[in-house]
C-alpha cells in the first residue's frame, strides 16, 4: 500500500508569511488553525520507511509534527527518513536538506540538472557525500529508491517533464530554460496503483491530461487562484504565468483543464499566501469543493 502523509500545502514563505499582512495572511495571524507550513509530501510502501517530496525550509517543524517521522525511541541516533526526491531547484524544494545535516544517512534523487545546482553552491557539502549520496533522475525511466542500507523501498517512481521555468535566484544569472527544471512524478507500490505529484506546473498540455487521465489520486500545483491576483493585491509584479504556475481558475485553470479526465481524486498543493482559497469558508475554497477539488491539511494521510 502506498501512503503519502502531507507535511504542509503551502508554497514559499508559509501560511502567514513572516512579512506579510494580506488579507489570508492576517486571518492565520489571528488564528492559528489557519496556520500551514511549506509543500512538502511524505511517502511510503511499507508505513517504516518515508521519502520526502522535496525539503522545505520547514522541514524541521514538519518532522516534530508528524509521528512518522520520529526517530525510534530504542535507538540514539535515528530517522525514518531513507531518501528526499527533488522536483525542482527552488529555495522551498532544496533548503530543507540543510537540516538534515546531523549525520544521519539518506539518498537525495534529483534530474541532474537540479543536481549541478546543489554541487555549484558549497553550503550543501554539509551533507556528507558518504551519508548523503546524489543520485541522478532519468525522465521517463521508473526507478526504485533504496532504503539506508540499500534495501529495496517497495517504492515505484517515475519522473517526467511539467510546463515551469528555472528556479527564481537563476534567472539573474541568464540561466535559460531548460529540461528538468520542474518534474512531475508519478510514485506506486509494485504490486499497488499510485498517485501524481506536481508542486509546480505551468500549464496542463494535451501530453500532461492524457497522463493524468483516470489516476486514482493527483496532488496538483495550487499555487494561485487568478494569474494575476498578487499583481492586484499589491504583493509584487510577477503574475502566476511568470512565475511558472497554472492558476486554479479560469478557463485554462487546473479546475478546468483538469475536470473530465475522471480522476479519483484532486488535490492542491503549494497554495500560496495570496490565494484566498486558502479560508475554509471562502467563495473560491467553495467553488474548488464543488468541482471535486480538495486542499489538504497538513497530517492528513492519503492511502492507495
Amino acid at each position: 500500500m502506498l501512503t503519502i502523509v502531507v507535511l504542509g500545502t503551502t508554497a514559499g514563505g508559509g501560511l502567514p508569511q513572516w512579512n506579510c499582512n494580506c488579507p489570508t495572511c492576517r486571518a492565520a495571524w489571528e488564528d492559528p488553525q489557519l496556520r500551514d507550513t511549506q509543500a512538502s509530501l511524505a511517502l511510503s510502501a511499507d508505513g517504516e520507511n518515508w521519502f520526502l517530496v522535496n525539503a522545505s525550509p520547514d522541514i524541521r517543524q514538519q518532522i516534530i509534527e508528524t509521528p512518522q517521522l520520529h526517530p525510534r525511541a530504542d535507538q540514539l541516533r535515528h530517522s525514518p527518513i531513507a531518501g528526499v526526491i527533488l522536483t525542482n531547484g527552488e529555495v522551498d524544494a532544496i533548503a530543507g536538506l540543510l537540516t538534515l545535516r546531523e549525520g544521519s544517512p539518506f539518498g537525495i534523487w534529483a534530474h541532474t540538472r537540479v543536481l549541478e545546482t546543489l554541487e555549484a553552491n558549497n553550503i550543501f557539502n554539509v551533507l556528507d557525500r558518504e551519508r548523503v549520496p546524489r543520485r541522478p533522475i532519468e525522465l521517463g525511466r521508473p526507478f526504485e529508491p533504496v532504503l539506508q542500507d540499500g534495501r529495496p523501498s517497495g517504492l515505484v517512481i517515475e519522473a517526467f517533464e511539467v510546463p515551469g521555468k528555472p528556479a527564481w535566484y537563476l534567472e539573474e544569472t541568464g540561466t535559460d530554460e531548460a529540461t528538468g527544471d520542474t518534474l512531475g512524478l508519478y510514485v506506486h507500490t509494485r504490486d499497488g496503483t499510485g498517485a501524481y505529484i506536481l508542486t509546480a506546473c505551468g500549464g496542463v498540455t494535451p501530453e500532461l491530461a492524457a497522463r493524468l487521465r483516470g489516476a486514482s489520486a493527483v496532488f496538483f500545483d495550487g499555487t494561485l487562484w487568478s494569474d494575476d491576483e498578487i499583481v492586484r493585491a499589491g504583493l509584487g509584479r510577477k503574475t502566476g504565468q511568470r512565475m511558472g504556475h497554472v492558476s486554479m481558475s479560469g478557463e485554462s485553470g487546473a479546475i478546468a483543464a483538469l475536470a473530465d479526465l475522471e480522476i479519483d481524486r484532486k488535490l492542491f498543493i503549494h497554495v500560496n499566501n495570496s490565494n484566498p482559497a486558502h479560508l475554509p469558508h471562502s467563495p473560491e475554497r467553495q467553488e474548488l469543493e464543488a468541482a471535486g477539488w480538495e486542499i489538504p491539511s497538513p497530517g492528513q494521510e492519503v492511502r492507495l
